[in-house]
């Protein structure tokens, strides 16, 4: 590609050097008739000067149609030898000048001959190096009948004649040779600063649109963020009025509660689908390639909206298919996932179609709707967060605008091509495409059960106060042995003096990420460490969904927990680290 573009910049440059040929030949050509008027016939100057003007004629029509053309790679090669032809006919109508202009006899004639030819052999040099088989076949063209000229007339000048013009022909090949180097050279720094100019303006606008982008998403979460907060609010004040008046009512409190419980969820998912976004752009997410079966994919798909369709009252297709892809399956289970979902929020009528269609090597799998279809130039702000074509009042119910998010950058961590195709009031298809694998033979059953939770000693450093109550209260019910401390220093303390009372465990710490005085939970869990004596499952919790920072804490190779967390995601990470269940959620290392 850059060797194309080289080449047709010098094709240019021939073009374009080829006007001051056409005006040298015209200026000298009337010098060389005013000298040999009296020398050679007028006939002969006469049918000389219409070739040559016809020819000038000719390069000046072919340089204005060169660059009002497009040129492929071709093309320009042709247009290079087309040059080359015009400039091989101008050197031989020169040529055949000096052949009748070689006059020992006659001085003048002889010396204007003389000075002619060097000059155009030597004026070759920067309007034809740029392609060099157009200056040689010129040079040639124009030397070669002077030198016949030469050998054939018995003077004592031809032989000095002959050397010189040998002299400038190698010559001229010497400095084409360098000049030609040059300007490929001088092409070539110039593509890659216009390269570089074109890199850095799409940097520029990458970062101008990232701003805006992190702009509105920041607008946006905040907002999002702030209604939960505000809603839970209210409820808690609800509560505290009744408190004041009495003994709450059951029925009332576990009506308040559930309430509250409704928004801590809607809260906690809009942060978990930040913490999505996060974890991907900071590339912390394996990737497990293997061969999934889409009939098992599109069964389990089929079971899970089966419901959600039928209260909406739309038809929910799946078509079956027996091959098989290599993707990791539960990112790409949570990629259809979310467009199954999407599609059948929107659509109000009709229904959803999930099937799958060969493409080569490949399989296209199609989630289609007859939803209201999103209009051309609106198709690609679907896939940003915090948009909502269809839910302009930013009703909960409808989602919160991440989910497209979350598919196009998961769609691009796996390498798969994402497509949308839509028209406004007749639906949309949403495809995704994946390599195809081979089918695998026998699979084997994993058991995902998750054994009985048994207690366990945990050390627990957390700077906040209320929330290190908070957690130790809900372990302490849990049945486990808590040593906590708002310091590394106070749950040794803790760990201690139970120690000082007996046997005192330790099978797990927790800790938060950012604690007092500029220290970390990884700072923590390293003196821990060094307390105990030996090494223990570590979970660090943390509310910073930075990149960075979670690359950071990754590193450390602890379970990362991200606030708020459920009791059922403590419970189940506690067992998955401590006694090898499955946790239901958070990052697994």
């Amino acid at each position: 590609m850059q060797e194309d573009k080289i080449r047709q910049a010098l094709v240019e440059l021939l073009y374009r050097n080829s006007y001051g040929v056409v005006i040298s030949n015209i200026v000298i050509s009337m010098a060389a008739v005013y000298v040999l008027r009296t020398a050679v016939s007028a006939n002969w100057l006469t049918g000389w000067l219409v070739a040559l003007y016809l020819l000038t004629a000719i390069r000046v029509l072919a340089s204005r149609r060169f660059f009002s053309r497009s040129r492929d790679r071709g093309s320009i090669l042709r247009w290079a030898w087309l040059a080359t032809a015009f400039s091989c006919m101008s050197g031989l109508l020169w040529g055949v000048l000096g052949w009748v202009g070689f006059m020992p006899e006659a001085p003048i004639v002889l010396s204007f001959t003389v000075i002619v030819l060097t000059g155009l052999v030597c004026g070759t040099v920067p309007s034809l190096s740029a392609f060099p088989p157009a200056l040689v076949g010129s040079i040639l063209a124009t030397v070669v009948p002077v030198a016949l000229r030469c050998l054939t007339t018995q003077s004592d000048i031809s032989g000095a004649f002959l050397f010189l013009l040998a002299s400038l022909v190698a010559i001229n090949f010497y400095y084409c040779r360098i000049t030609y180097r040059m300007l490929r050279e001088t092409v070539s720094l110039r593509l890659e600063n216009e390269t570089l100019v074109e890199h850095l303006q799409e940097e520029r606008d990458r970062a101008q649109t990232a701003d805006r982008a992190k702009t509105r998403f920041l607008a946006a979460a905040s907002h999002d963020l702030r209604q939960p907060i505000h809603a839970l609010s209210l409820l808690v004040s609800t509560l505290a009025i009744l408190g004041q008046r009495g003994d709450v009512p059951s029925g009332e409190a576990r009506d308040l509660a559930s309430r509250a419980k409704s928004v801590v969820s809607n809260f906690s998912g809009l942060l978990n689908a930040l913490l999505d976004i996060s974890r991907l752009d900071a590339g912390i997410v394996t990737v497990t390639s293997e061969a999934v079966p889409l009939r098992d994919l599109f069964g389990d798909l089929r079971n899970e909206f089966a419901a959600e369709a039928k209260q909406r009252g739309l038809t929910w297709r799946v078509v079956d298919s027996s091959l098989y892809v290599d993707s990791d399956p539960m990112m790409l289970k949570r990629i259809l996932n979310n467009l199954v979902s999407n599609a059948l929020r929107y659509t109000k009528q009709g229904g959803v179609l999930l099937g799958c269609r060969r493409r080569g090597a490949c399989v296209e799998i199609q989630v289609l709707d007859s939803g209201p279809g999103i209009p051309a130039d609106q198709q690609g702000m679907v896939f940003e967060e915090f948009v909502q074509l269809q839910n302009p009042a930013r009703d909960r119910t409808q989602g919160l605008g991440l989910g497209l998010a979350i598919v196009r950058r998961t769609a691009e961590l796996l390498g798969h091509p994402l497509k949308l195709a839509s028209t406004s009031g007749r639906g949309s298809l949403f495809s995704i495409t994946v390599a195809k694998a081979g089918a695998v033979q026998a699979r084997l059953e994993v058991d995902t059960t998750s054994p009985a939770s048994s207690a366990a000693g945990i050390m627990v450093v957390e700077d906040e106060g209320d929330v290190l109550d908070a957690m130790v209260r809900l372990l302490s019910l849990e049945g486990h042995r808590v040593y906590p401390g708002r310091s590394a220093a106070e749950a040794q303390e803790a760990h201690t003096a139970a120690l000082a009372a007996g046997d005192a465990p330790v099978d797990l710490i927790i800790a938060d990420y950012r604690l007092e005085n500029d220290t970390t939970g990884t700072d923590a869990i390293r003196a821990l460490h060094a307390h105990i004596g030996r090494l223990v499952p570590t979970i660090i919790i943390t509310g910073d969904t930075s990149p960075a920072r979670l690359k950071e804490i990754s590193a450390s190779g602890s379970r990362i927990l991200h606030k708020p967390i459920a009791d059922e995601e403590l419970r189940e990470t506690i067992a998955a680290v401590c006694f090898g269940g499955k946790a239901i959620s958070g990052d697994t290392r």
